[in-house]
């Protein structure tokens, strides 16, 4: 298995599950100037991470690759047996990433959107405006949790990725005390450290 990231991008979600899952794996980093070159475009024509390989499957987009790893090693418990448990896990693997995920599209890729620097800082500030409403939609699911669906799962490393977005750009997240919990227990978690160090994140 080997998983094309950048560090801390989205990847870091399938790389905290590879860690969980305790398998051998490797990684490569790709520049930035290298996703567009025809050597990558050949794994992934969309030009982005994550790519995932394992044999002669190649596997694009993050909810795929965590849920394939979920499936593939079920000793990990990263996804329930049964079938509403699934469909809750998938719920919210769902919200972070074609929500949260989303929202911080808008955030990062704002010059792709528009060419006026105002117009990219007003879009900017609509997409944390957008990612604060869901983190506390979350931030309420977590309460009382020590995982987002009340088992760990293949959500939370997505989630925990996300977050570390919102400490990037400065978003105030003191109004969303469970979601605060959740994120140091993850930074505190051996596989999620091991991912941040193997990154170049410590």
């Amino acid at each position: 298995m080997k998983l094309y990231y950048m560090p801390g991008a989205c990847p870091l979600a399938t790389h905290i599950v590879l860690e969980w899952i305790g398998q051998p794996y490797e990684t490569e980093a790709v520049p930035r100037d290298k996703l567009k070159q025809p050597e990558f475009l050949a794994l992934n024509p969309v030009g982005s991470v994550p790519v995932f390989t394992d044999g002669d499957l190649v596997l694009t987009q993050s909810a795929a690759i965590l849920e394939y790893l979920a499936e593939k090693y079920p000793e990990a418990n990263l996804m329930p047996d049964t079938l509403a448990g699934r469909a809750e896990t998938r719920r919210w693997l769902g919200f972070v990433n074609a929500d949260l995920h989303k929202a911080f599209g808008v955030v990062f890729g704002k010059a792709s959107f528009v060419n006026e620097a105002s117009c990219q800082e007003q879009l900017a500030e609509g997409g944390k405006a957008k990612a604060a409403q869901l983190f506390a939609i979350i931030d309420k699911q977590l309460e009382g949790k020590q995982w987002v669906t009340g088992a760990r799962s293949v959500v939370d490393p997505y989630l925990y990725t996300v977050t570390r977005w919102a400490h990037a750009v400065k978003m105030d997240l003191s109004g969303f005390p469970s979601l605060l919990a959740f994120f140091e227990r993850m930074n505190a978690d051996p596989g999620v450290q091991a991912a941040l160090k193997a990154e170049g994140l410590q």
